[in-house]
């Protein structure tokens, strides 16, 4: 199924929103057909197996669901999608179908609350970017016969080109009546808190996250005495729960009434606990840098150690460990220049000892060293690590309709 979401006007020389509709179905039955071709099968279908469970069954809007993010955003080996190698393959396509096309591989994925009918339109709150949608169906009005205002829809939107602010309904359209306005809430967090991408789609969510993260941080350094720590696990975790308590304490004493409605953590329950693979190491690093916000690393004193003596007897698995931290993914840039402002004078030395090349010197290969290593890093712009809601998600989690 396909729908639309209206922008601007259209001008003499411009198709009409509804011709615009109409071809945007076409190219996503192509695109569809394209995908569930044979060429394609050896990444599909373990994506629906995987789905379908031991049970060897899976609703049909749970397959359209991974088949359009399959489309749209899945990595084929190459690093293509499936609409890019579409576009590709398809050199008759007019420049307007490539670039609606290409267009829909930036698709917003949300829960939407409906606020209102408008025509053979229904406009739609993003419950997580906090941004508003107009949104139409190729079949008419007939397809929101089912839907009501307050109710919710969990979907995908794509961009509908040279229709300035519409956008295309693509794959599964889910809706929930507004009775299950609280399982929608916690979905709808559920989701900004585990994809913050999505809540920053909102410009003004952005700047929203750094300031929080910014008082939040000053909140940090001045309970825990610094912006970087390293700690026995049981310690960290201690000492996040015991800051995390005096934070929700400063936000009961700043909005009481507000916090007396609403369900808090009791005492006996941690806000705070460490990942399984960081409770087996001997320390963890603690580091809320101003910019990536609030880290933990594995064996941080470890790499301490070998900054702070280079020529450390045993050092082997000290620089294993370095290692470790050059090649891993889930680890940013931020821990090693940590440790090199903090031991500029042996920086130096640990590398060179590493990397086994006598020339080296951070101050003229370490950013290169890093950027070869960690490419991955450098390819986006930094986000703040802290996601802001809007006013609307916060009151229905809040349970207010």
């Amino acid at each position: 199924m396909i729908q639309a979401v209206q922008g601007a006007r259209q001008g003499a020389a411009e198709p009409s929103l509804t011709d615009l509709i109409e071809r945007g179905a076409e190219l996503k039955r192509e695109l569809v057909a394209f995908a569930q071709s044979a060429r394609f099968d050896r990444w599909l279908t373990p994506l629906l197996s995987e789905a379908a469970g031991t049970a060897r069954q899976l609703e049909e809007g749970e397959a359209i669901r991974i088949t359009d993010h399959f489309i749209l955003r899945y990595r084929l080996p190459d690093g293509s999608t499936v609409v890019d190698r579409f576009v590709a393959g398809r050199p008759d396509l007019p420049p307007s179908d490539r670039e609606m096309l290409l267009g829909w591989g930036h698709p917003v994925e949300g829960i939407f609350e409906i606020q209102r009918k408008d025509g053979d339109a229904v406009v739609l709150l993003n419950l997580v970017d906090d941004l508003e949608y107009r949104t139409y169906s190729n079949a008419g009005r007939v397809a929101f016969r089912g839907v009501s205002k307050g109710g919710f829809l969990h979907t995908c939107l794509v961009p509908v080109h040279s229709a300035d602010g519409a956008w295309l309904v693509s794959g599964a359209m889910s809706y929930y009546p507004r009775s299950s306005a609280t399982g929608i809430a916690q979905a709808a967090l559920e989701l900004a808190a585990g994809r913050p991408e999505l809540v920053f789609r909102n410009p003004a969510k952005i700047e929203q996250g750094w300031q929080r993260m910014r008082e939040d941080r000053a909140a940090f350094v001045e309970f825990c005495g610094g912006d970087e720590l390293v700690l026995s696990p049981a310690e960290a975790e201690d000492l996040l729960n015991a800051y995390y308590c005096h934070r929700q304490q400063a936000a009961i004493a700043a909005q009481p009434n507000r916090a007396r409605r609403r369900r808090l953590p009791g005492p006996d329950l941690p806000f705070f606990e460490l990942p399984p693979e960081l409770e087996e190491s001997d320390t963890v690093g603690v580091i809320y840098d101003q910019i990536e916000g609030l880290n933990f690393y594995a064996d941080y004193g470890m790499l301490r150690d070998l900054f702070a003596d280079p020529a450390l007897k045993g050092r082997r698995r000290h620089q294993d460990h370095l290692h470790t931290y050059l090649r891993e993914e889930s680890i940013t840039p931020l821990p090693i220049r940590r440790l090199v402002t903090a031991h500029p004078e042996t920086a130096d030395e640990v590398f060179r000892k590493l990397l086994r090349k006598p020339g080296f010197t951070w101050s003229e290969h370490g950013e290169t060293l890093l950027r070869r290593r960690k490419p991955w890093y450098y390819e986006n712009e930094p986000r703040p690590g802290v996601s802001v809601i809007g006013d609307r998600l916060n009151r229905l989690a809040a349970g207010h309709r």
